[in-house]
């Protein structure tokens, strides 16, 4: 009997241990949430961002002056990814990184587009244009994901 109440006990706490995870990654993972969490970080920070019609918010800082690139380019961008909390989860050196904007997060598809060559800002990507809620490596699921971006070139 003792034993079967220890076992009724933990499958109860273990319950509701894996329901708090699951409606908490429901929660992060809404556009709403995610929405507001941007929102209230360019508030937070004093950004003077802009709003895409899908739901990506950019800031340029500086617009460039060489050739702007479209979603089937290949550019070098020098880059850090961090989260709203400011962790860092991924960084290109100064030289960059070079890729087809085709193989890319929608997010950075779109974001990185609207700078020219020399161009340099911070996309601020929802969950639905990042890796949605699946996650992927150290991203969680549900994640917005900020990028301190540098356009070095479009070939």
């Amino acid at each position: 009997m003792k034993n079967a109440l220890l076992m009724v006990l933990a499958f109860v706490v273990f319950s509701s241990c894996s329901n708090d995870k699951k409606s908490e990654s429901i929660s992060v993972d809404t556009p709403e949430q995610n929405e507001a969490d941007i929102v209230a970080y360019i508030a937070a920070n004093d950004l003077d961002a802009i709003r895409s019609e899908s739901g990506l918010y950019y800031v340029i800082d500086e617009l460039g002056e060489g050739t702007q690139p479209n979603a089937s380019s290949d550019v070098t961008v020098a880059y850090k990814g961090y989260f709203l909390d400011g962790s860092v989860f991924d960084q290109s050196d100064a030289s960059g990184l070079t890729f087809p904007l085709s193989g890319v997060i929608a997010g950075w598809t779109e974001g990185i587009a609207y700078f020219k060559e020399g161009g340099s800002g911070m996309l601020l990507i929802p969950a639905q244009l990042g890796y949605g809620t699946s996650g992927r490596g150290s991203i969680p699921g549900g994640s917005v994901l900020l990028f301190d971006i540098n356009l070095i070139e479009v070939k």
